[in-house]
């Protein structure tokens, strides 16, 4: 516990956080194009294995090729993501090792190599397995990327949403009391539905904007308007399930991250019966007085949505930023809101109970203790395990900390939501063309090329939702637990600064490598 009270260098810190922020960023640009068009190239497998039509053999390996560009360079940037709690982020890993390592070794171990045998099998398995061997492969490969996700947000769910642990001082670590509760927690189920099915969406745009491009440029035709039909097939389902699913995300964040939901509303003050903002007026460059504002100017709502969608009850109560601040009010559970000044203050108990405890502790150097000093040690136990759930509060110095940015939450989860409405109603009108019309007919170039500039747009919705998702949780590097200041490695910001930067230099190489790699083989086509 001494690493985590010895003083960080805030530079430090800020680092760190922008160098995984970098890393995640780019990995996610990755990652959902890999899931979604796994589910796309599956179905055109599936259609070869129930038809024997040798033109769904030859477009499933067209889209197979894609999947495998895409799918390398996400193992790359994944990996260098998970080495940064070891070398960035040490304190949290000693911390809470025992309980997060669980799902990354998991994913590891089981889900990296479920992938890996199983691709190498639908890239080299054409003509030498059986056509049912093979479809399983592909399928399996798809199911081991989605697998693989599962564990990576289980762990980022428990930071979200610490469950199934208990703080041991005697080694002075979080250790993991249930893997169920951590391993199947509501928070994280929910969070996997909502981001598969948003993943799905990628690939969706993706598989459209490619059958545009050879409509465009009158080639494949056959190809490319099968393929736009299984693409818009899979959007479509992808945002109404993605719909649904952020609906109950939301309703989750709501119980158990409050302040994540008030910053993403600009609610400065709560209260029952509440709207769900549609626009109002954010400075998007500093943080609002929300202390002295009542709400923000030229706010515009749907009344009773907000309540409705945080407890299901549209006269429901729904905490403001200065509401949980001043805590006093009922929770959804019955039990009453201590303020941010009792958590604090309770946290700081917690860490003065820890320090004299293994103060104690040490000074018997391995003697057996008095009865007195048993009860001194009982009493401490007891001071730690009654103040631990707002022991992260102890190193807040100022409330402010305790809000994040609102502008950030505020606008990303409205460039998400608003965009995934552009997406519903794209995918409806494309899948209703694409029946109805000859979309390779020049006088439906404009929508060829709309689908072709959504691509970039599907990205920026899906970055925006987990901004909202990791800015909306700070300053927590783990909910209530430890501040984001405290978990970082005591290394130089110098060091990370540098690294930084060479990382964002490879990062973008590798960004430039896929897309020139992605953009010659679709220019290329299906192999003949």
């Amino acid at each position: 516990m001494t690493q985590l009270l010895m003083n960080i260098d805030p530079a430090a810190v800020d680092w760190a956080r922008a160098q995984f922020a970098l890393t995640a960023i780019y990995h996610w640009l990755f990652v959902p194009l890999t899931l979604g068009l796994a589910l796309v190239m599956g179905i055109m497998e599936t259609c070869y294995y129930r038809t024997r039509n040798e033109f769904w053999k030859r477009t499933s390996i067209f889209w197979q090729k894609l999947f495998g560009i895409n799918f390398a360079m996400g193992v790359a940037t994944g990996i260098i993501l998970e080495f940064q709690f070891g070398t960035n982020w040490s304190n949290y890993s000693w911390f809470v090792g025992d309980i997060f390592g669980a799902p990354l070794a998991i994913e590891g171990i089981v889900a990296f190599f479920m992938e890996s045998t199983f691709v190498a099998i639908m890239f080299f398995g054409w003509n030498k397995v059986g056509r049912g061997v093979h479809l399983a492969s592909t399928w399996l490969t798809g199911l081991g990327a989605t697998f693989s996700a599962w564990w990576i947000l289980v762990a980022n769910s428990w930071m979200q949403y610490p469950v199934g642990c208990a703080f041991n001082p005697d080694t002075m670590r979080n250790e993991m009391v249930s893997f169920a509760e951590v391993a199947l927690s509501p928070f994280a189920v929910n969070k996997f539905c909502h981001t598969v099915t948003s993943a799905w969406i990628i690939g969706a745009l993706f598989t459209v904007a490619v059958s545009c491009y050879y409509l465009l440029r009158k080639r494949e035709q056959e190809m490319a308007l099968k393929s736009l039909r299984v693409g818009s097939l899979v959007g479509l389902v992808g945002i109404l399930l993605a719909m649904h699913t952020g609906d109950g995300s939301a309703y989750k964040v709501a119980q158990v991250q409050p302040m994540k939901l008030a910053a993403m509303e600009a609610l400065y003050n709560g209260g029952e019966a509440q709207g769900l903002t549609a626009i109002a007026l954010v400075n998007p460059f500093s943080q609002p007085d929300y202390a002295n504002e009542e709400a923000p100017a030229l706010k515009i709502d749907i009344p009773y949505a907000l309540s409705f969608l945080a407890t299901r009850d549209i006269d429901g109560y729904v905490p403001g930023v200065n509401d949980i601040l001043r805590g006093g009010y009922k929770n959804q559970d019955g039990s009453i809101e201590p303020s941010a000044d009792e958590k604090i203050e309770r946290g700081k108990k917690a860490i003065v109970a820890l320090k004299d405890y293994w103060k104690l502790k040490s000074s018997l150097k391995g003697k057996e203790a008095t009865a007195e000093q048993s009860a001194q040690l009982d009493a401490l136990k007891g001071d730690i395990d009654q103040n631990m759930k707002y022991f992260g509060y102890g190193y807040v110095t100022d409330k402010a900390q305790l809000v994040p940015s609102i502008p950030l939450c505020f606008y990303a989860f409205r460039v998400m939501v608003g965009l995934g409405t552009l997406f519903l109603l794209f995918f409806a009108v494309s899948l209703f063309l694409s029946y109805k019309a000859d979309l390779g007919d020049n006088k439906f170039k404009w929508f060829n090329i709309a689908a072709i500039a959504l691509v970039p747009l599907g990205y920026i919705c899906s970055e925006s939702g987990w901004l909202v998702a990791e800015f909306g949780r700070q300053p927590w590097a783990i909910q209530d637990m430890m501040p984001t200041w405290v978990g970082v490695s005591n290394v130089g910001s110098g060091s990370v600064a540098l690294t930084f930067f060479i990382f964002l230099a490879l990062f973008t190489a590798l960004l430039a490598v896929e897309i020139s790699i992605m953009l010659k083989a679709i220019k290329k086509g299906p192999e003949n």
